[in-house]
């Protein structure tokens, strides 16, 4: 009995897995025979990847994606991962954004800013925070090393975003004025909140309270007293005639 001849290509696949923003050698790559459909894009001669920027992570035996590279002679380095008219803007954040797992490439985040407003009207408001940007792709984030006021070197956790030119400068007015906070969203809700703001003195108002129900006040009308009716009676004497008129207040 004649076996059946299974249908095979060979594609490139990593050897091991290669991080973001690193450039493809010949020992990154190795070859895979894999049975059936070929994955769309995915690169059979491993001259057409040697190197090309990684703009994904690439994982031990996946196969290697045109989509997952950068363009050929783009090199590599979080440069090569920037879509065009768009910019990587770097944010200084504090230790608990910066916590390992919370913000990874990829991830969508808000961007949220407190401090003083300038020139508010009502001081007694005190701190503001306000949603900057909204549904932001985070390109990478880790640990840089700068020095304090006294020149010592102290861990900075920073976070590169995805921005247009106009939001990088918001972010760097923001980075320079205010605290900054990332909160963590869902990469499928897409959707636009319009957060009004909240000040520090509204925190401390009873959110949670019910507000009291309108009482029934019941106004009690007084009827409106019949009008007064006049009365006209002639009386005749024989030949003489004469009228008189009777007023009753009850219209009786």
């Amino acid at each position: 009995m004649a076996t059946q001849q299974r249908n095979t290509t060979l594609v490139i696949v990593a050897a091991a897995d290669i991080k973001l923003g690193n450039v493809l050698r010949d020992v990154d790559l190795a070859t895979s025979e894999i049975v059936g459909p070929v994955p769309k894009g995915a690169i059979v001669d491993r001259r057409q990847a040697i190197g090309r920027g990684v703009i994904s992570n690439i994982y031990q035996d996946e196969p290697i994606l045109e989509n997952r590279l950068a363009a050929a002679g783009s090199g590599g380095g979080l440069a090569a991962t920037i879509s065009p008219g768009m910019r990587a803007c770097a944010v200084k954040v504090d230790d608990v954004v910066g916590v390992a797992g919370f913000v990874t490439p990829g991830m969508r985040v808000d961007v949220l800013i407190s401090g003083n407003p300038p020139g508010a009207t009502n001081a007694n408001e005190g701190t503001k925070v306000k949603t900057l940007l909204q549904n932001i792709e985070v390109l990478s984030a880790g640990t840089d090393i700068q020095k304090d006021g006294e020149g010592k070197p102290k861990s900075v956790q920073v976070v590169n975003l995805l921005v247009t030119p106009e939001q990088a400068e918001d972010l760097s007015l923001a980075s320079n004025q205010t605290h900054i906070q990332l909160v963590l969203r869902n990469p499928l809700d897409t959707q636009i909140a319009q957060p009004p703001g909240t000040a520090m003195a509204s925190l401390f108002t009873d959110k949670n309270s019910v507000p009291p129900k309108p009482r029934n006040v019941t106004v009690s009308r007084t009827a409106p007293k019949p009008a007064s009716r006049v009365y006209l009676i002639q009386v005749f004497n024989g030949s003489k005639r004469s009228e008189e008129k009777f007023v009753s207040s009850e219209g009786k």
